[in-house]
């Protein structure tokens, strides 16, 4: 009886840590399910994930591209000569390879692949983690044979009958590490016995957030039952070092946080981007949140991501154009309501799908097992 052959996925995308890490989980639950999978990412050069794709044990080619900029810049000349390239190169990278399905995960380099895999007749999955859908995964959705989703409703943007709905892969790292809140405090040179608000606005920083703990450092400091984690980000390390919040014996400044499952332990209520790996991470955890959408992303899709969850009582939405004046206040007023904070770490963790990363293998598995791509497959 002939063996049954190793199936061959390529995932492809990224450009930031929200869709390279998830990448990363779906191909590691592969490899859990089948383990002479073979698999092969493809990114963008010069992007996270040539660095942390290699780190986490995958091989990646890097392709020449970038995004297009909604205002007139020098790099947009580039851009259709960087198309090209990248379109080329995917055409070289499939044909060798010879993958059974090819996985967008969404970024730069998901639109090469996928368009190049779609005309050689590889299966193809699109990986949307967002509520409001990216503009790659929307020109890709009508050709793609499944659609995975983290949130309810997304037929609004893409064909009712490919999506299945998965949540966002997280590091189950997080759920799984056992540490105490105690032991967490600890570890950040906390005080037990104080409720704790943890703030971050990603690795490197959210300048508006840090903005708001600094000019409400005096209402901080008159509150010394509460204690705050502070995650500037690498960017601004320096800029509040020697300020007003960082000095106050009830605040713990950090550039960057690297024990994020003993942080989220430890916090009584999480102050943050609305990122979608971010958001899937407090579900998970079911802990109580404080959402401040970046305005500096594409389509405002991260007040749509923190919208999904306030519509549904599970987190509080705080305007970015509001954190200045209301950020601590608000945080002191949800932390002292006991009842609130329940109820949202009840609603948040109903929102969490712990087998996101295992069910979108499943997904990748069922649609490689009856069709392989052969030398012969060519482009329409």
């Amino acid at each position: 009886m002939k063996a049954k052959e190793a199936i061959k996925v390529i995932i492809s995308g990224g450009g930031t840590g929200g869709h390279v890490f998830p990448a990363i989980a779906i191909a590691e639950a592969i490899k859990a399910k089948e383990p002479d999978a073979d698999i092969l990412f493809v990114g963008a050069k010069g992007k996270i994930e040539m660095e942390k794709v290699p780190k986490a044990g995958f091989p990646i080619r890097g392709l020449w591209i970038s995004g297009f900029h909604r205002k007139l810049t020098v790099r947009n000349l580039l851009f259709p000569i960087k198309l090209v390239s990248s379109l080329v190169k995917a055409i070289g990278i499939v044909n060798s390879f010879k993958p059974q399905v090819a996985v967008g995960v969404g970024g730069f380099a998901s639109g090469p692949v996928l368009k190049i895999a779609n005309m050689m007749g590889v299966k193809t999955v699109l990986q949307e983690q967002n509520s409001y859908a990216g503009v790659t995964n929307k020109l890709l959705a009508q050709k793609a044979d499944k659609i995975c989703v983290a949130y309810e409703g997304m037929e609004r943007y893409f064909p009712k009958d490919k999506i299945v709905l998965t949540g966002n892969p997280v590091r189950t790292a997080l759920a799984n590490s056992g540490v105490s809140k105690e032991e967490a405090l600890r570890y950040f040179g906390l005080e037990t016995g104080k409720k704790t608000i943890c703030v971050f606005g990603g690795s490197l920083g959210a300048k508006s957030i840090n903005v708001a703990l600094e000019e409400q450092a005096n209402i901080i400091g008159q509150h010394p039952e509460v204690q705050v984690l502070w995650q500037v980000g690498k960017l601004y390390e320096e800029q509040y070092r020697k300020g007003r919040a960082a000095q106050l014996p009830n605040v713990k400044m950090t550039a960057f946080v690297d024990r994020m499952d003993m942080a989220y332990q430890m916090a009584d209520l999480i102050v943050c981007r609305a990122g979608a790996l971010t958001i899937s991470e407090l579900c998970l955890m079911g802990k109580p949140a404080m959402l401040i959408p970046s305005p500096n992303v594409a389509e405002d899709h991260q007040t749509k991501n923190a919208m999904a969850l306030a519509e549904k009582n599970a987190a509080v939405l705080l305007p970015d154009a509001e954190s200045k004046e209301r950020l601590f206040p608000l945080a002191l007023e949800v932390l002292n309501d006991e009842e609130k904070l329940k109820e949202l770490a009840e609603n948040s963790l109903k929102m969490a799908h712990p087998n996101a990363a295992s069910d979108i293998a499943d997904v990748i598995i069922e649609l490689g097992s009856d069709k392989v791509i052969t030398s012969k497959s060519k482009p329409c």
